[in-house]
């Protein structure tokens, strides 16, 4: 007997799912390698000037080719990469408490809290998350938490929404009406049963925040509102590399612009996978 015609595109789909999934973590695995080990073990000053070596193209001395000032890129676009990484990973890391905090406390409590919660993150929603950002980074000095304070600041709007959405449709599960029906009082209910089901939503929106707020820190940067001129970011080196773009030169700007871009597109994978492994039924609809 044939097999159904479905199958062999279920096969491949789940192969292309797989391997999507394969080379996102490996990318995710050189980068984070990358930013751990060449800093310790490439003993080289990223802020070096060889203005004899200025805006080489990409060669086997320079992969990545030299600044306007000969300055290596590779070099610090890894130490722009390193800068970045962890401004998005707080950033990410912060903003998820705070939504998660809120979103469980309105979704949780109800009544008037979640009406008072709601109205802040609505009003939050409505101001320019890159406005708002600019103007806490221009109240402190420029620096690494100034901008992650900023992207936390503006960030957990969306976290609190995924995750008060989450609490209201756990609240009406049999086994939440079970325990309260046991005697269970609302905050045992929602330290045993609400605040669990809500975990894996909110890492997922963790790890889709990284680069989320690897961007808005670029951004600042590109502005000038970020990280001081002596510490490289990947926004900070694009900015940079402004001048060098106009003069033909396209190297400057085009390893900083693809490490930002790359990053997304792995952890987008990652996650894009996650949240099918959270969701069976999404997952067996895609294998149809």
């Amino acid at each position: 007997m044939a097999e159904p015609l479905w199958r062999p595109q279920g096969r491949a789909r789940r192969t292309t799912r797989t391997l999507r999934v394969r080379a996102s973590a490996a990318v995710m695995a050189v980068i984070v390698l990358a930013v751990l080990v060449v800093p310790p073990l490439v003993q080289l000053d990223q802020q070096a000037v060889d203005l004899a070596a200025k805006l080489q193209p990409p060669s086997w001395a320079h992969p990545f080719g030299t600044d306007d000032v000969g300055r290596d890129l590779l070099l610090r676009c890894v130490y722009g990469l390193r800068v970045s990484l962890l401004v998005g990973l707080v950033a990410a890391l912060v903003a998820t408490l705070i939504g998660t905090a809120v979103g469980a406390a309105a979704g949780a409590l109800g009544g008037w809290t979640d009406r008072v919660a709601m109205r802040v993150v609505d009003t939050l929603s409505a101001i320019p998350h890159l406005l708002l950002g600019i103007f806490i980074v221009a109240v402190f000095r420029p620096g690494v938490w100034p901008v992650v304070a900023s992207v936390a600041v503006t960030h957990w709007l969306s976290t609190a929404r995924i995750v008060r959405a989450e609490i209201l449709s756990l609240r009406g599960r049999p086994y939440v009406d079970a325990a309260v029906s046991g005697g269970a009082s609302r905050w045992r209910v929602a330290v045993r049963h609400l605040v669990p089901g809500i975990l894996p939503q909110a890492g997922l929106a963790a790890v889709l925040m990284i680069p989320h707020a690897m961007w808005h820190e670029s951004a600042l940067s590109f502005l000038g509102l970020g990280l001081p001129a002596h510490q490289a970011s990947l926004g900070s080196l694009v900015q940079s590399a402004r001048g060098s773009l106009l003069a033909g030169d396209w190297w400057p700007t085009l390893f900083p612009g693809l490490l930002l871009i790359v990053p997304t597109l792995a952890v987008a994978g990652l996650a894009g996978a996650w949240r099918e492994r959270q969701n069976p039924r999404r997952r067996s609809e895609l294998t149809l």
